[in-house]
C-alpha cells in the first residue's frame, strides 16, 4: 500500500521547503519511485516542484502534481462546501498514490490563500490521504518561549484534529537559542522535535534574482557570478578609503553608476579576496565608460557588474524586501538547506519514524544517497591535491555545505582564495596548504627519505619530490594529517598513485583486509541497479592467484558499500563448454575463492549474459545461486575490463563511479581526467567511508596459492 508524508504548518515564513527537500532526499534514499502531490497551487510556475524534478530526475507529469488553484478551490468551497473541495483532491491524490511507492505531499503555503481555517482544511486533508504528518513552525524573530508555545500549540491543533504527527520540526530560530530550545521542546512535547537554526544563506537572494527583481541589465558576469548569494548590501556615496573598510564577505555594493572609482575599488577588493563580493549593483543608468568596464572584466573575471534604472533609495527598498528562494537555478542553496537539515534533524529517527519499506533493489540515486549518509556519520578529513582545479572546487563546496567530511586542499592558498571567491564559493571551512611554502615539508622530505634509501633517495631529492601535490597528500595521509586522498582531474592514474605504491603500499599479511596487491573497482550505476567491477584500472594480466585476490578484495568492498556480493569470474566460457589458458586461469582462481572463502557465493568461469540476464543463467547454469544475479563481475584482464565498462558507461548511460583502490593500508583514490563535480563528490565519500573504522568481522584466510609480486603498471582511465 502507498505510504504519504504530509509536510504543513501554521503560517507563512516557515522556511518550509528546506524541511520539503529534507523529506524527500530522505524518502529517495529509500525507494525508488517518490511521487510528490501538491493540493493547492498558486498561478505560475511551482518552483519547488522544478526544484525536486530537476535534482531527483523526477519523471512525474507536471499536471498530475497539482490537485487545483487556489482560486477554484476558494471558489469551490464558498459554492458546495469543504466536503466537495476535499472529496475532489482526494480524487486526484489518489490518482498519483497509485502510481508511486510514496507520495510527498507539499501542504498549503497560509500565502494569501482566501481559505478558511486553513489549518484545518491541511488537517482533514492529511487524514483523508493516509498521511503521517510532519508539522513546521517558523521562529524568525521570535523570542526563545513563544516560539515553544507555538511549536506546542500546533501539535495539540493537529493532533486534535485526528492526524497522525511524526514529527515537529522548528525552523528558522536564533542561532544562539537553538539548543536551549530543543532541550525544553523535547521535554514538553510527545514526538521528535527538530529545530533549525536561521540560515542568512538560504534568505539571501541571488544576484540573479535581483538581477530580475529589478529589471536590471546584466553588464559583465557569468552563470557562476550571477548564483551568488547577495549576503548583505553596502552602499557607496563615500571617499574609497571609508568605502573599502565598509565590505563585507558576499555584500553586493549599490553605487551610482558615475562612481568608476567605488566600482574598481570594490572590484580590486574582491580580486584580492579582502573581501569576496557577490556583485556590484549600478544605480541612475549610469554605465562606466568602456575602459572602466575592460579593467573590472580582468580585476575580477566572473563578477557580475549590473545596471539599473533606479535611484539609490528606492532600489534599496526593493532590495530589502527581496529573499531568496530555494529553485531549480539556485542548486547551491538546495545543497546548503540539505546541510542544515541533515546537521540538525535525526535523519535515522525520522526514517524509522516514517516506516517506509526500503525498495529490493539499489538505484544510483540511492546508492549516491547512501555514500554521503554513510560518510556524514562517521566524518573524516580527505586531501584535494588539485586545489586549485575548477571542478575540485566546485565539488568541495558541495561537500562542505552539506557537511560530508572535513578538507584539505593543497596549492596555493591565495590562488585558491581568489579562485573561489570569483566562483562565489565560501571555503573558509577548508583547511588550505601550500606544499612549496609548509612547514611540514622537511619532515616529509626526511621521511620519504627513509621509505625510499633503497633506492637511493636523499633528503635533498625528497625535498623536491615532496613538493608535487600528489607525493605531499600522500604523505599527510601517512603522516595522519588526512584520512584519505583523492586526486586525478588533471594528473594521469600513474601520478595518482605511484605515491600511495611508494609510501602506503598494501595491507600486511595477517591484517584485516590484507592483500597481495592492489586492485581496484568501479561502482557502475544502472537504472535498476549498482554492480561491481573488478579490476579494470590497476592490473594488466593478473595471474590465477592475483585473480582470485581481487575477486576477494571486490566482494568486501561491494558489501562495505551495500551491494550484496555475489561473484562472477568472467571469460568467453560458461561453465565447462571451454578450454584454453585463458579460461583455465579463470577457474583456477574461482577455486582458489573457493577453498579460501566458502562463505562466498561465486561462479566461474561464466560469460557476461549468463552472470547479469537470468533468462541466459536459466539455460547455461540453471543450478547456480550466482548466475543470472551476480552483482560483483571480475574481469580476467586490464585490457576486457577497462573496455567494458566504458561501453557499459557510454552505451547504457551508466554512471561509473571510480576506479576506487583497494589493498592499500590507507585509502587513496583516483579520478578519471573527465570526472564530473558529481564523480569527484562521490569519490570523495567513497573514500571518507574506506578511512572509517571496518566493521569487525571474522577474517578468512585469503586463497592459499601465493600471489606473485605485481607487474601491473597503473593504466590510464
Amino acid at each position: 500500500m502507498t505510504r504519504s508524508v504530509y509536510v504543513t504548518g501554521i503560517d507563512r515564513g516557515d522556511g518550509r521547503q528546506v524541511v520539503d527537500l529534507g523529506v524527500m532526499e530522505l524518502l529517495t534514499r529509500q525507494v525508488d519511485r517518490v511521487g510528490v502531490f501538491r493540493p493547492l497551487v498558486h498561478d505560475g510556475p511551482d518552483r519547488l516542484f522544478e526544484l525536486l524534478r530537476a535534482r531527483y530526475r523526477l519523471t512525474q507529469d507536471p499536471a498530475s502534481v497539482y490537485g487545483m488553484d487556489y482560486h477554484e478551490a476558494s471558489a469551490l468551497q464558498a459554492e458546495q462546501g469543504t466536503d466537495e473541495l476535499v472529496s475532489r483532491l482526494v480524487d486526484r491524490f489518489h490518482r498519483v498514490a497509485r502510481e508511486y511507492e510514496v507520495v510527498l505531499v507539499l501542504g498549503t503555503d497560509f500565502a494569501a490563500t482566501q481559505l478558511p481555517d486553513e489549518l484545518a482544511v491541511n488537517a482533514r486533508l492529511a487524514n483523508e490521504f493516509g498521511a503521517s504528518v510532519v508539522v513546521v513552525v517558523g521562529g524568525r524573530g521570535q523570542t526563545a518561549e513563544s516560539v515553544r508555545a507555538e511549536a506546542r500549540n500546533a501539535h495539540r491543533a493537529y493532533d486534535a484534529l485526528g492526524c497522525n504527527v511524526l514529527a515537529m520540526v522548528v525552523n528558522r530560530v536564533a542561532p544562539g537559542e537553538r539548543e536551549v530550545i530543543a532541550e525544553r521542546l523535547a521535554a514538553r512535547l510527545p514526538v521528535p522535535c527538530y529545530v533549525l537554526p536561521d540560515e542568512p544563506a538560504l534568505a539571501a537572494p541571488t544576484v540573479a534574482q535581483i538581477t530580475h527583481a529589478l529589471g536590471g541589465t546584466v553588464l559583465l558576469g557569468d552563470d557562476s557570478g550571477l548564483a551568488r548569494d547577495a549576503l548583505g548590501f553596502v552602499f557607496g556615496g563615500a571617499m574609497l578609503p571609508n568605502f573599502l573598510t565598509a565590505l563585507t564577505p558576499g555584500c553586493m555594493v549599490v553605487t551610482p553608476g558615475d562612481r568608476a572609482d567605488l566600482v574598481v575599488g570594490a572590484l580590486a577588493a574582491h580580486s584580492a579576496g579582502t573581501p569576496p563580493i557577490a556583485g556590484v549593483l549600478l544605480t541612475l543608468n549610469e554605465r562606466p565608460s568602456p575602459e572602466i568596464l575592460t579593467l573590472a572584466s580582468r580585476l575580477a573575471p566572473g563578477t557580475p557588474v549590473i545596471s539599473v534604472h533606479g535611484t539609490s533609495w528606492p532600489t534599496a527598498t526593493e532590495l530589502f524586501s527581496l529573499e531568496g528562494k530555494l529553485n531549480a537555478s539556485t542548486p547551491r542553496k538546495a545543497e546548503t538547506a540539505l546541510g542544515l537539515f541533515e546537521r540538525h534533524v535525526d535523519t535515522g529517527e525520522l526514517l524509522g519514524r516514517l516506516a517506509v519499506t526500503r525498495s529490493g533493489h539499489v538505484t544510483p540515486m540511492m546508492f549516491e544517497h547512501e555514500l554521503l549518509e554513510q560518510a556524514r556519520a562517521d566524518r573524516r578529513r580527505v586531501v584535494l591535491p588539485e586545489g586549485t582545479e575548477e571542478r575540485v572546487l566546485r565539488a568541495a563546496d558541495v561537500l562542505l555545505r552539506r557537511d560530508v567530511c572535513d578538507l584539505t586542499l593543497l596549492g596555493d592558498p591565495e590562488v585558491i582564495r581568489k579562485k573561489a571567491a570569483d566562483l562565489g564559493f565560501d571555503l573558509s571551512a577548508a583547511q588550505l596548504v601550500d606544499p612549496e611554502t609548509s612547514e611540514l615539508r622537511q619532515g616529509f622530505a626526511e621521511r620519504y627519505a627513509r621509505l625510499r634509501a633503497h633506492k637511493g633517495v636523499s633528503v635533498e631529492l625528497a625535498y623536491d619530490v615532496v613538493a608535487d601535490v600528489n607525493y605531499f597528500g600522500t604523505l599527510m595521509v601517512e603522516e595522519g594529517l588526512a584520512d584519505g586522498m583523492v586526486s586525478g582531474t588533471v594528473h594521469s592514474t600513474a601520478a595518482t598513485i605511484r605515491p600511495a605504491f611508494e609510501i602506503i603500499k598494501t595491507r600486511e599479511p595477517g591484517a584485516p583486509g590484507a592483500a597481495a596487491i592492489v586492485s581496484s573497482v568501479f561502482f557502475m550505476c544502472l537504472a535498476d541497479r549498482v554492480l561491481v567491477y573488478g579490476d579494470c584500472a590497476i592490473n594488466p594480466d593478473p595471474d590465477a592467484g592475483q585473480l582470485a585476490d581481487i575477486a576477494v578484495q571486490s566482494a568486501a568492498t561491494a558489501a562495505r558499500f551495500g551491494v550484496e556480493p555475489r561473484i562472477a569470474m568472467l571469460s568467453y566460457s560458461t561453465g565447462t563448454s571451454g578450454s584454453g589458458v585463458d579460461v583455465d586461469k579463470v577457474r583456477e582462481a574461482t577455486e582458489l575463492v573457493r577453498r579460501a572463502r566458502p562463505d562466498l557465493r561465486i561462479e566461474g568461469p561464466i560469460q557476461y549474459d549468463a552472470a547479469v540476464d537470468p533468462s541466459v543463467a536459466a539455460t547455461k547454469l540453471p543450478d547456480s545461486e550466482v548466475a543470472g544475479r551476480a552483482t560483483v563481475l571480475i574481469f580476467p584482464d586490464l585490457n576486457t575490463g577497462n573496455n567494458t565498462y566504458k561501453a557499459v558507461q557510454r552505451s547504457a548511460g551508466a554512471v561509473a563511479v571510480g576506479p576506487v583502490l583497494q589493498g592499500l593500508r590507507k585509502p587513496v583514490n583516483d579520478l578519471s581526467r573527465g570526472a564530473l563535480v558529481g564523480d569527484i563528490v562521490n569519490t570523495v565519500a567513497i573514500t571518507a567511508i574506506q578511512a572509517q573504522p571496518e566493521p569487525s568481522l571474522e577474517q578468512p584466510e585469503r586463497p592459499e596459492r601465493p600471489a606473485q609480486p605485481s607487474a601491473a603498471q597503473p593504466s590510464s582511465v
